[in-house]
């Protein structure tokens, strides 16, 4: 983890976003969130301010937005819940391009849409700008558990160890005339991944009893949070967007 682990939404670049600590970017993003879901539904302005909030901020990090789309993709089974609201909802129909829908369903519809694909996109654009590290060193001066962020350093460590494995452990056994697309080879797998398990288990073993030697008493030392931490002015810039998107919540929520 100390050189920097990446991950595979991150975007290598030297934009103002990228250059935040981890902690602001953390702390904007939840504020933003939460004022997006406080928003009342029928507030769409709100909901339009909030894009624009969105593409300002995916601008000044250098995010695309073919890109930022292609990844939001993951909400699709939200989308297609959405989709089916207006036509389970009960209460008052309306008439839209000839079917009668529920009126509770289609605003059912638009605020999972709309909230959701904000959340979504908000999501992407920490991670676009944030190492996998940056966020649990983030989360770590945030004060988030010692032991979530211990398991979340170690998993992200050795997810790629463990990875390799697999794929090594797969290839020895195509080499051998193993084809896991047949089903009565299925015992062989099962095989793969009980000898992966163990692996796994006693390199994990190994890696903490070497870490009790060299003095680890069940917390990070105080270097892995690192320099850099966030200055006043950093968290004054990067309370910009949350500010903003509190007061858009407050106003409509006065204006209902």
């Amino acid at each position: 983890m100390g050189a920097g682990h990446a991950h595979v939404l991150y975007r290598e670049s030297g934009s103002p976003v990228h250059r935040l600590p981890p902690e602001v970017k953390i702390v904007a993003m939840v504020v933003f969130t939460l004022a997006v879901v406080a928003t009342p539904r029928t507030a769409f302005w709100a909901f339009g301010a909030y894009a624009l909030l969105v593409a300002v901020v995916a601008t000044l990090a250098r995010v695309g937005p073919g890109w930022l789309l292609s990844r939001a993709l993951i909400e699709l089974p939200f989308v297609l819940f959405a989709v089916a609201l207006p036509f389970l909802g009960a209460g008052d129909r309306v008439e839209l391009l000839g079917l009668r829908l529920s009126e509770d369903g289609l605003y059912g519809a638009w605020n999972i849409l709309a909230k959701g694909t904000l959340g979504v996109l908000a999501s992407l654009l920490l991670a676009a700008t944030t190492t996998t590290r940056d966020l649990i060193v983030g989360l770590d001066r945030l004060h988030c558990p010692q032991i979530l962020t211990q398991i979340a350093t170690f998993m992200l460590r050795y997810l790629d160890v463990l990875v390799g494995e697999a794929r090594r452990m797969r290839v020895a056994r195509v080499s051998r005339g193993d084809d896991p697309r047949f089903l009565w080879q299925l015992r062989g797998f099962a095989a793969g991944v009980g000898a992966l398990f163990l692996r796994a288990f006693e390199r994990g073993e190994r890696v903490y009893l070497a870490m009790l030697s060299r003095g680890y008493s069940g917390r990070m030392p105080a270097v892995w949070q690192g320099a850099g931490a966030a200055t006043a002015g950093q968290w004054l810039v990067a309370a910009t967007v949350p500010v903003l998107a509190a007061a858009v919540a407050a106003t409509a929520v006065v204006l209902r």
